[in-house]
């Protein structure tokens, strides 16, 4: 028997422990965005840590840097191997509206080979990937490994750059694995070259002292609200396009897709167009999009008839790759202020900052990798643009600029990461774990 035989009956005879594992993991509330969560967060990174203890890491430490905690375990390298680092996260979003969801967000659930669950994708998945695959190689892997599970991706990652400097010799290795990409489908395998990056901000609008009576004053006298809903509308061009100067803007060279199939996926309501102009490649990758994710304003059963003195929004622009974003930020800074409708006063608070990140996938650790992910999916891997953002891997190839960083996929376009019923093919979960062994396998 190989060793590929070898890895691919240990993983086939590990499924079921895999996904109890991951199910187990699910369940735990890990959201790094609320404080009440703050203990979920914590007993998720324990978790890992204990499994990672089990399958026999040399060093186990639970660390943090001022902010929510991350692990990291190790197994060292045998003569002449390399060191891989694997990286995934343990915290969540948000559930959203409860009721909204078809089952329970933290009991995980399957239905139609998928399993239901907030984090089983985004990055539970990835989680439960890699300690599958140490399982599989009995806690001996071929290759060193360092393997750093962290909990507060979903805010930005905050703390990594102090966390990095702090252990920067711990999570030192020649090759990084991300796990917190998507896949073309679940039967195509990829490889992520680019990520948008991000800035946020609030803008709070003032028009009035105090609320005022909309009858007797309005007229002459404007409302915050409108104000604010007259400067958001500044964000974009008749088109759809972003319309704060200054942006970066590429194109994309990946072919179109098919606007049907696209409409689907997002949920697209019949008759609304898509916004923007230039290939769905081009506009979800390799161009900025800005979004209001909230506005502070009286919801429609508390309306009264007054002028409003404040309102508030959160607007979050997307940069293209190669945007600096300290600079986007000036920019989407500088837009609002000098937007501000009759005279309203508007102060702006800076709030998330991210870098983009874009790859040439160059050297052996890539056509490695393109064997490994080929052999286990049965189709040959596609390279592809993703439109969200993941700020900390540009600081991994800062920190680490010899080492090769390849962003892999344990989601599918239906796996609606961030969303209402979030999901993971888990088919395709197992393709995924065979893939990060047989990388493993090769890489040695």
């Amino acid at each position: 028997m190989t060793d590929d035989d070898e890895v691919r009956a240990a993983l086939a005879n590990g499924v079921a422990e895999a996904r109890a594992v991951l199910e187990d993991l699910v369940r735990i509330p890990s959201i790094s965005a609320s404080p009440e969560h703050a203990g979920d967060v914590d007993a998720v990174i324990a978790r890992v840590a204990e499994l990672a203890t089990q399958l026999g890491a040399a060093q186990v430490d639970v660390v943090r840097s001022g902010g929510q905690p991350a692990m990291i375990a190790s197994w060292p390298a045998p003569a002449g191997a390399p060191t891989v680092l694997l990286y995934a996260h343990a915290d969540v979003q948000p559930t959203g509206p409860l009721d909204q969801w078809s089952s329970d967000p933290f009991e995980p659930t399957e239905r139609d080979g998928r399993l239901y669950g907030r984090g089983a994708a985004d990055d539970k998945a990835g989680v439960a990937m890699h300690l599958a695959v140490l399982r599989a190689f009995g806690g001996k892997p071929p290759v060193g490994i360092v393997l750093f599970i962290e909990g507060e991706e979903e805010i930005g990652s905050p703390t990594l750059s102090a966390m990095l400097r702090e252990h920067r010799d711990k999570l030192a290795a020649d090759v990084i694995v991300i796990a917190d990409s998507g896949n073309a489908s679940v039967e195509v395998p990829a490889l992520t070259t680019s990520l948008r990056g991000l800035v946020d901000a609030i803008v709070d609008v003032r028009m009035l002292e105090r609320p005022v009576h909309s009858g007797v004053f309005g007229g002459p006298v404007g409302d915050a609200l409108t104000a604010l809903c007259r400067m958001l509308a500044t964000l974009h061009d008749e088109n759809g396009d972003v319309a704060i100067p200054g942006l970066h803007v590429a194109e994309s060279s990946a072919p179109d897709v098919r606007e049907e199939a696209w409409r689907e996926q997002a949920g697209v309501l019949p008759g609304v167009e898509l916004m923007g102009t230039g290939s769905i490649p081009s506009r979800t990758w390799t161009r900025p999009a800005v979004s209001v994710l909230a506005i502070d304003a009286p919801s429609t059963d508390q309306a009264i008839n007054i002028l409003l003195p404040r309102a508030r929004a959160v607007v979050s622009l997307r940069l293209a790759p190669g945007e600096d974003a300290q600079t986007a930020m000036k920019s989407l800074v500088s837009h609002l202020e000098t937007n501000a409708p009759w005279g309203a006063q508007v102060e702006v608070t800076q709030g998330a900052i991210g870098q983009g990140f874009a790859v040439e996938t160059i050297g052996p650790a890539f056509d490695t990798a393109r064997a490994a992910f080929a052999e286990a999916y049965g189709n040959e891997v596609v390279e592809m643009g993703v439109g969200g953002s993941i700020p900390f891997i540009a600081e991994f190839a800062r920190a680490y600029p010899g080492a090769a960083v390849l962003v892999t996929g344990v989601g599918d376009p239906a796996s609606r990461w961030h969303g209402i019923d979030e999901s993971l093919h888990l088919g395709m979960w197992q393709k995924a774990c065979l893939a990060e062994a047989l990388l493993l396998q090769r890489l040695a």
